[in-house]
């Protein structure tokens, strides 16, 4: 097989308006694609971005993850369990992976998988911050937990909103930004800049959602709902028919 990769980069031409794409792969699964200028590249939708399954294992995290708990099951609490410099570093390169992914499928309204990946890296801090005997390995990571809060936040307030529950994605940024003005002083230079931009992007998006009047058929919507859960059939069948005229 020709190592030039000529051919395949001519079959799919550099747009900066058009730059990524979900294709098949051979074996019938899903995969994201990004055309850059120069090549592209191809992340799996679920599973590590990569692909690779460290040692057996759904990801890095999730090996130094079973680690904790066979260490506390053994010792009945987490003491004495440190994760090193050389698997700091292994796990923060993950999260680099999952940060790349998640900020693709957020630009693809794919809300749902950004809240998945989001949480990955929400565990991959708290894990660094409990178990993580270096200052510099940790602040490594955490210095960026408040960005990944306020990804997260908006990806769970995003699916709310798409299923009209104002409210829930209201306390859903509410909470979050309570969180990141809650998080402990750090030492690193991206940690300040971080927090200030995310406390102002979600108090923003929160102003913008209260300023929001619920449409009619969202309203419907819950009235339906709260009569299908009373068993108030005659009302819901109503209620389907406006909702229906509606839309």
């Amino acid at each position: 097989m020709s190592k030039d990769l000529t051919g395949f980069l001519s079959d799919w031409e550099y747009d900066p308006e058009q730059t990524m794409r979900i294709i098949e792969a051979d074996d019938g699964r899903n995969v994201l694609q990004v055309r850059l200028p120069l090549g592209i590249e191809q992340y799996e939708l679920d599973g590590r971005p990569d692909g690779e399954r460290p040692n057996g294992y759904d990801s890095a995290l999730a090996e130094v993850e079973y680690r904790l708990e066979a260490h506390q099951r053994s010792g009945g609490s987490a003491e004495g369990f440190e994760i090193d410099h050389d698997e700091a570093v292994k796990l923060q390169n993950e999260g680099v992976l999952f940060y790349q992914r998640y900020l693709l499928l957020f630009q693809m309204s794919d809300f749902g998988r950004v809240a998945r990946d989001t949480e990955h890296n929400l565990r991959l801090c708290r894990l660094l911050e409990e178990h993580c005997g270096s200052e510099e390995d940790r602040n490594a990571v955490l210095q960026f937990r408040p960005y990944i809060i306020r990804m997260n936040a908006m990806s769970r307030a995003m699916i709310s909103l798409n299923d009209n529950l104002n409210e829930v994605a209201r306390h859903i940024l509410e909470s979050a930004t309570e969180e990141i003005e809650e998080l402990p002083e750090l030492e690193a230079p991206a940690f300040q800049f971080e927090r200030i931009r995310s406390l102002n992007y979600l108090r923003s998006a929160t102003k913008q959602l209260t300023n929001v009047k619920p449409s009619p058929v969202a309203k419907l919507q819950r009235e339906l709902k709260d009569a299908v859960a009373q068993e108030d059939y005659e009302r819901a069948a109503e209620l389907r028919d406006r909702i229906r005229d509606l839309s």
